[in-house]
């Protein structure tokens, strides 16, 4: 700035007055000099405004990464002071546990024999179940082949039933077979006359030949069922009512049947229904007359397999 007045001022001195030449060469090359000089110190300057404008930069990238650096001290210094709370906290839980080790390790090896004894107990437990399960299964197959084997021979008593009735089927005579029982059921007009007890001939021959078969199927059980129609008896004598008509026709084809030595007198059962178990209705004479009947159920021996079912347990 200073150079630039001096100028002036020369230049001014040379414009208003005289002076020789060999000054104003002098001072013109000066002047030269000085303009060189001042467009040197002007390059420079923009140099320094430059290179001041890069520092001031500088600085605030540098002030920046200062804050960061300084958050991040923050930072590791919070979190170094919370390891260090945590670690002493884990050094007084393990001085702790050490302390006590000992006895947890006693009591812990205390519940683990008290488990074993009692996983051992149970294990026994459930071996003898296994046990008692399997023989239950052998005695459960066993009992379904005895079942099996009932309803066969069932089957094959029917069949020898029908065979040997044959001649009185389609004379109110009837052989089934149904939940595993076979059923002969006889109307009345083939065994007994009206108001009787008494077994006609032909009905005796019925029973007789039935008797055959029962002799020689010792295991089965005899009900012989005696039913009437809902006409009240209007006979005399020793009998009272229908419930007693019935009964007494049960207990005279049970007298026929006994006549047979083959067949055991303990299977057979005698039972009056009077007309308290029809079949058919009682408003027609078709139905009455079917309600009439004896009715002989005949039931395999079931000892064997009520005491199979008593040792399923």
């Amino acid at each position: 700035m200073i150079k630039k007045i001096s100028l002036s001022l020369l230049v001014l001195a040379l414009s208003t007055s005289c002076v020789s030449k060999k000054i104003y060469t002098d001072l013109e090359n000066k002047y030269t000099d000085l303009k060189k000089e001042n467009r040197s110190l002007t390059d420079e300057n923009e140099a320094l405004l430059k290179a001041k404008n890069k520092l001031e930069s500088d600085r605030e990238t540098l002030q920046n990464e200062l804050s960061k650096i300084k958050s991040e001290r923050d930072k590791l210094t919070a979190d170094q002071k919370a390891l260090n709370e945590k670690i002493a906290r884990l050094e007084d839980s393990y001085n702790a546990l050490e302390k006590n080790s000992n006895d947890a390790l006693q009591a812990n090896m205390k519940k683990n024999r008290d488990l074993l004894a009692e996983l051992e107990a149970k294990q026994k437990a459930l071996s003898i179940e296994q046990e008692r399960l399997s023989k239950n299964a052998q005695r459960l197959k066993e009992l379904e082949d005895k079942i099996a084997a009932n309803e066969a021979s069932m089957r094959k008593l029917k069949e020898t039933l029908s065979k040997a009735l044959n001649g009185f089927e389609g004379k109110g005579l009837t052989v089934e077979q149904k939940n595993g029982k076979v059923y002969v059921s006889m109307e009345n007009k083939l065994l007994f006359n009206s108001g009787s007890w008494a077994v006609s001939s032909e009905g005796k021959k019925a029973v007789v030949e039935l008797g055959k078969v029962l002799g020689e199927n010792p295991d089965i059980a005899v009900l012989i069922e005696g039913h009437t129609d809902n006409d009240p008896y209007g006979g005399s004598g020793p009998i009272a009512d229908n419930w007693d008509l019935s009964t007494k026709r049960a207990t005279a084809i049970v007298g026929i049947l006994s006549e047979n030595r083959a067949i055991n007198k303990k299977n057979l059962t005698a039972a009056g229904r009077g007309e308290f178990s029809p079949i058919a209705t009682n408003d027609t004479a078709e139905g009455k007359a079917k309600n009439r009947r004896i009715e002989i159920i005949l039931t395999p021996r079931l000892d064997e397999i009520a005491e199979m079912l008593n040792e399923i347990n």
